[in-house]
């Protein structure tokens, strides 16, 4: 069980800090090196990349929702019952992998195709997308491995894993881009080549790691995989509104990029380097996302609601101390970052614009986030998930409307970011303020 010290949280949310740091600086670093390679195979990563995410955050949410059942165990002290809902996750994310795995590698190269206005950024994005489509066979075992990991506050083994696949994906999409290393040069699919096999490599070593540590014999951790139906029924109840959340967010920003494409590819070459960007302001809030989730969940099981707050403002300091500390850049020296993701002259002022204008948007939202993830944590998923989709139902209008109808300054469109913060944010605290949530039984 979990203190609340700011030591003890501040020591579960940092390993998972560092890891999306970690991982924000492979998108980084990606970006970097394919903007340097070829300007249409750069915008076509970074769309075809939103998209891979978006079916990848379908099995991360019903990862989030093994967290919160075995964090909920522990709280409740049901140690055997961690085996079943293991298990039971596997099984589960291996049909939906499955079935994620034929939309991307089969469906989805004709269908942006069929929509695209520039038909080479589109070709490529389906080039890129078949081959990182094979990652998400071994995201099956990752995620399933990583939400226990989360769920008992190791977070430390997760950084590993993280740091691993960073150092081989940089080391790969140097060799494997540019044809450094003795190995051939691929451009855009060395870049989804060296992601793949680096999210490969993440997931050998998670399972080598929980197959020669104590944590298998003390949790029973695939000495029981056999499936569960009750946990099976536990998972979809809480996990399915989680990857429907997750899933709407990412589609509705997906939608939003390819609008930036019809636009023209000076709006969506901008817009990419502000995404780069924007993966890397999330460090923290990410980073306290998880433990925020765990935290919840274990003071719930053993029915301790009055510290509850006192979580909440304690991760709210610490988060918006560490996003000043981490993101400060993008107000004072914002043309600095967005060299790095791409020095091409022509798109710096207009990137560093509207990456000062949005960056207090990340501010807000890493205060308001606690609110939303306490949902999350507390089990009533179902309501989260309510509030994530009526957040993005007012940011397509808004985006929309800005975009296709009042055709607005791409500097102006961006200001979409503050209306779905804002709207989660208020949406959350007015649940968390007049429903009984507390109730919650998981």
């Amino acid at each position: 069980m979990l203190d609340i010290r700011y030591k003890t949280i501040l020591g579960v949310a940092l390993p998972l800090m560092v890891s999306t740091f970690i991982q924000s600086i492979v998108l980084i670093t990606d970006s970097s090196f394919i903007s340097r390679y070829d300007t249409l195979a750069f915008d076509a990563v970074g769309n075809g990349g939103l998209i891979y995410i978006t079916m990848y955050v379908t099995l991360l949410g019903l990862s989030d929702g093994a967290q919160i059942l075995i964090a909920r165990r522990i709280g409740e002290n049901k140690i055997k019952s961690i085996s079943k809902i293991f298990s039971t996750s596997i099984f589960i994310l291996s049909i939906i992998a499955f079935l994620l795995f034929q939309i991307l590698y089969f469906l989805m190269p004709d269908w942006i195709l069929s929509f695209s206005k520039n038909q080479t950024i589109a070709l490529y994005q389906g080039q890129y997308i078949q081959i990182r489509s094979f990652a998400l066979f071994s995201a099956i075992i990752t995620l399933s491995i990583q939400a226990f990991y989360l769920a008992i506050g190791k977070t430390w083994v997760v950084l590993i894993a993280s740091m691993i696949t960073a150092i081989s994906n940089i080391i790969l999409d140097y060799g494997m881009i540019f044809g450094n290393l003795g190995l051939p040069q691929m451009g855009l699919k060395g870049a989804a080549w060296a992601s793949t096999i680096a999210d490969i490599l993440a997931m050998v070593f998670l399972v080598l790691f929980t197959l020669l540590t104590k944590y298998k014999n003390e949790y029973f951790l695939f000495k029981r995989l056999k499936i569960s139906w009750f946990s099976f029924k536990e998972l979809l109840n809480i996990g399915s509104p989680l990857m429907l959340q997750g899933l709407t967010a990412l589609a509705t920003w997906t939608v939003f990029f390819i609008w930036l494409e019809q636009m023209g590819s000076f709006e969506l070459t901008v817009s990419q380097n502000i995404r780069s960007l924007y993966m890397f302001a999330f460090v923290p809030i990410w980073g306290f996302a998880g433990t925020t989730k765990t935290y919840i969940s274990q003071y719930m099981g053993r029915k301790e609601f009055d510290t509850i707050p006192i979580i909440q403002k304690r991760i709210q300091i610490i988060t918006v101390l560490l996003l000043i500390a981490t993101f400060h850049g993008s107000i004072l020296y914002p043309e600095t970052l967005i060299r790095f993701v791409n020095p091409n002259e022509i798109y710096i002022v207009k990137s560093a614009e509207i990456l000062r204008f949005v960056s207090v948007s990340i501010f807000l939202y890493g205060f308001v986030s606690v609110y939303f993830q306490t949902i999350n944590g507390s089990g009533n998923t179902f309501f989260s998930m309510m509030v994530e989709v009526i957040s993005v139902f007012i940011y397509l209008i808004a985006a929309y409307l800005f975009i296709k109808v009042f055709h607005f300054d791409i500097y102006w469109i961006w200001s979409v970011e503050y209306i779905y913060f804002g709207t989660i944010g208020l949406l959350s605290i007015l649940y968390l303020r007049f429903f009984d949530w507390r109730k919650k039984v998981i």
